[in-house]
């Protein structure tokens, strides 16, 4: 299904490692395939990019380009592609029915996983300063990255679209916040781009056991922010009201953040309310779900499914999962997979079609399958691999797989104990312990691939050139600066698995009597953890040059194993005395 909404065409951001944003920049070509052809080939030079969606119209004379990566790359496929817009589109020439002001009309960052909307706010301004600065084009900011409140609507910087462009450059209350000049010959050809930042915008469809379009158009004007017109006498016959103004009053919906209409798709042979979320952080699709559910119920109509139109982030579906779970006062610290499937089961996402999250899910669809991991092994292909006369995986890798494996164990007991009968006021409780060892596991498989990946960083060193004095000098400094990550990773598992004994020592003494000895082993696993990754610390600190750095790293990996020797005793004796 086509959405039925076309989206909207000074901070120093902090994001996370593994950050991944979204850039959906319109380009006001849609005819000419060669010229669209350039701007995503400039795009794609971008390492770390992944271009999701080229969808050109030729009515509209605009092209709408997805793609997603890490912020830096994005940003850099982004200035690359309005740098190439603007070599190959002429702005005096270009007609379309689309409003359009420049190029590249309009450039939103949106944020996807590890980054906020303020943060992508930040990213934004820098890159409509870079534009204005290296590309001579003028741009405006909006939404997010707006400078003043005005214009946070994007209807409000292309006001009189390219046409307008003369008044507007040189105007202190109209013109660009970057590159504001008087209007000259390179305006003309480029016309001003809007970058900004706004948050994802899901479009979705609510499947309806009726063919009624009006029973439709009612839930969505009952649940839509803008709501319905206010009518005489409160009747749906009666004439519609107006304010001294004579603007239409209206009855505001019950979401925020939401735009709706009702309609029929002869294709499913059923009416749905169709539905742009602009605002996902206000409402995420879980909550639209449910109320569109209510408004619908309290009309005697039901709603059988959820139809998402195009790509949605990871946590949406996430935070879908756990909003049923806890509905169900079932625990959330289930595997992601699980977590998902719940999602998709609760709101029907599979009612019309079938609904894959590899191709739905923007974090799935960017994923490299190409890189082998050890974790995506199987538990006999991890061990033959180890066995095998490769030196990796070894010992800091299998350390950080027992210290997931002592996480497993304390999650399995949290997750058992919160389903339990006798446990029912409990659940909760159980399954925030649950949820925390889901997150601990899931570091220290993290962990187990990072071990190998240091070690492979230091073979990597060996293969330098060392002719000259220079290139010795670099090879000792690349190796020391390996041998300090391969010593700090082992580290930081024994970090990790030390948190395992607070889960396991908890399930221990509180969680399902039945399941004592699960923790037990969690907690023999966690100090095989601990103690097998501290081994490592103190190999590889030896070869580090640096001793007072060394001698740090030894102490602090030596007092987390005499700390991990006392929790495992007094957990195993909280076992040994349940089993009594």
């Amino acid at each position: 299904m086509v959405p039925m909404i076309n989206p909207p065409k000074n901070l120093t951001p902090k994001m996370e490692k593994n950050a991944i944003i979204e850039c959906v920049p319109n380009f006001s070509e849609g005819r000419d395939k060669a010229k669209i052809k350039e701007i995503t080939d400039a795009i794609r030079s971008v390492e770390g990019i992944s271009l999701l969606d080229v969808d050109p119209g030729e009515a509209t004379n605009r092209t709408v380009v997805t793609f997603v990566g890490a912020p830096d790359a994005v940003v850099e496929a982004a200035f690359q592609g309005i740098k190439k817009a603007a070599e190959v589109i002429d702005m005096t020439t270009h007609h379309g029915a689309h409003p359009r002001m420049g190029a590249t009309d309009v450039c939103p960052l949106i944020p996807v996983a590890g980054i906020t909307l303020e943060e992508c706010a930040g990213l934004a301004r820098k890159l409509a300063e870079r534009v204005a600065t290296e590309l001579n084009i003028p741009t405006y900011c909006y939404e997010a990255a707006a400078f003043r409140p005005e214009r946070k609507n994007l209807a409000v910087c292309r006001e009189g679209e390219y046409e307008a462009l003369p008044n507007k450059m040189g105007s202190e209350e109209k013109g660009p916040d970057f590159g504001n000049r008087p209007y000259d010959a390179e305006v003309a050809k480029t016309g001003a781009t809007t970058i900004g930042a706004r948050d994802f915008l899901i479009a979705v469809n609510f499947n309806l056991n009726t063919t009624s379009t009006r029973r439709a158009n009612a839930i969505a004007f009952d649940v839509r922010e803008k709501g319905r017109p206010m009518r005489e006498g409160g009747k749906v016959t009666g004439k519609p009201m107006k304010d001294e103004n004579g603007k239409a009053i209206m009855i505001p919906g019950t979401l925020k953040g939401t735009k709706a209409i009702g309609w029929y798709i002869d294709e499913y042979g059923i009416a749905q309310v169709s539905m742009n979320i602009t605002d996902i952080a206000q409402v995420p699709l879980h909550e639209a779900f449910d109320e569109v559910c209510r408004k619908a119920d309290a009309r005697g109509v039901r709603v059988t499914g959820t139809e998402i139109v195009g790509l949605v982030p990871k946590r949406t579906l996430i935070d879908a999962g756990k909003h049923f779970l806890r509905k169900q006062q079932r625990s959330v610290g289930i595997p992601e997979s699980e977590i998902i499937r719940i999602a998709i089961k609760s709101m029907g996402l599979d009612q019309l079609t079938p609904f894959d999250p590899k191709q739905k899910v923007i974090e799935y669809m960017i994923e490299d399958d190409s890189a082998k991991k050890l974790v995506d092994l199987t538990a006999k292909g991890f061990a033959e691999e180890t066995a095998s006369e490769s030196p990796a995986p070894g010992g800091g890798s299998i350390s950080a797989y027992m210290g997931a494996l002592g996480a497993a164990l304390g999650t399995m007991v949290a997750n058992l104990s919160a389903h339990k009968a006798a446990y029912d006021d409990r659940w909760e409780e159980f399954s925030d312990a649950a949820e925390i060892g889901q997150h601990l596991m899931d570091e220290l498989l993290h962990l187990v691939d990072e071990d190998t990946v240091a070690f492979n960083r230091i073979m990597a060193v060996f293969s330098m050139p060392k002719k000259t004095e220079e290139e010795k000098a670099a090879r000792a400094a690349a190796l020391e600066e390996a041998t300090l990550y391969a010593t700090q990773v082992p580290l930081k598992t024994m970090k990790k698995a030390y948190e395992v004994f607070d889960l396991v020592e908890n399930m221990a003494a509180d969680g399902n009597p039945s399941s004592v000895t699960d923790a037990g082993v969690g907690a023999l696993a966690a100090r095989a953890a601990v103690r097998g990754a501290g081994l490592n610390v103190r190999i590889n600190a030896a070869g580090l040059k640096d001793r007072q750095m060394a001698d740090s790293l030894v102490a602090e990996a030596a007092e987390l194993e005499r700390l991990a020797e006392e929790r495992e005793s007094s957990i195993l004796k909280i076992v040994s005395d349940k089993i009594k």
